[in-house]
């Protein structure tokens, strides 16, 4: 086993009290299982329990052109491989950023699909794989209706995914969806409570200025924003840089 993994190590994550521990995938499977269950119109939510890392969920968001796996868990079953191939498999994965690179490699493999990062993390990638596509710019188009979008902000790479079919876009926690889902939020690093910029807020905002959205998809189970979505990232930011006292 590695000392350490550089991005429990950075400064926006941490390592816990007990120090550095590590799993394997094996282990992982003995005592975790995925659950699969309806989140939207032909969005599916994988999240695994008992609660593992941070809790986060995955999103199998289904399109006609090839099913789209939005961020990573770390379990990757038998079980769990069959129920997304019952629902149509998975013609590309996207991560929002680092944080949720986990077993992308497994996922990529057992799928043969294609993981896009956007360049600029590629740093944080600590594994690298054939399926790895990086990608530049500020917007890549994944197929007629997904687009992925680099807002920045919580990593320099970080994306959203909006999805015009649908009027929705998947955040991950680079716009985070609150308890109160009326609204989202924006941090550099939520377990260190640091927050971004005024400057650094406004370029997220202004990222997904030119897409219309209704629904946002959150990276915790039920953590969704429905309807009003695009009202609800320009209200938080107002009240966020207010805050700050910006303007």
């Amino acid at each position: 086993m590695p000392e350490g993994c550089p991005i429990c190590q950075d400064y926006r994550q941490f390592v816990g009290l007990d120090g550095q521990r590590w799993t394997t995938l094996e282990d992982l499977r003995a005592g975790h299982r995925n659950t699969v269950t309806a989140a939207g119109d032909g969005v599916y939510s994988i999240h695994t329990e008992p609660k593992f890392g941070i809790g986060q969920r995955c999103l199998l968001v289904q399109s006609a052109q090839g099913n789209i796996l939005w961020d990573c868990v770390s379990l990757l079953d038998e079980e769990t491989a069959a129920q997304v191939r019952a629902l149509g498999g998975i013609g590309a994965i996207a991560i929002s950023h680092p944080h949720y690179y986990s077993t992308m490699l497994e996922w990529s493999a057992v799928f043969g699909a294609p993981v896009y990062i956007h360049e600029s993390d590629r740093a944080w990638v600590m594994r690298s794989g054939e399926g790895i596509r990086f990608w530049g710019g500020e917007q890549y188009r994944l197929n007629d209706t997904m687009t992925l979008v680099r807002c920045g902000g919580h990593f320099e790479g970080a994306q959203v995914m909006h999805d015009a079919g649908r009027r929705a876009l998947f955040v991950g926690d680079v716009i985070q969806v609150v308890p109160d889902r009326r609204w989202v939020s924006f941090m550099r690093s939520y377990p260190n409570y640091i927050p971004l910029s005024a400057a650094a807020v406004r370029k997220i905002v202004s990222a997904v200025e030119s897409f219309e959205f209704d629904d946002i998809y959150g990276a915790w189970p039920q953590f969704e924003v429905r309807g009003d979505g695009k009202g609800a990232v320009w209200r938080s930011a107002d009240r966020y840089i207010g805050a700050l006292g910006g303007q």
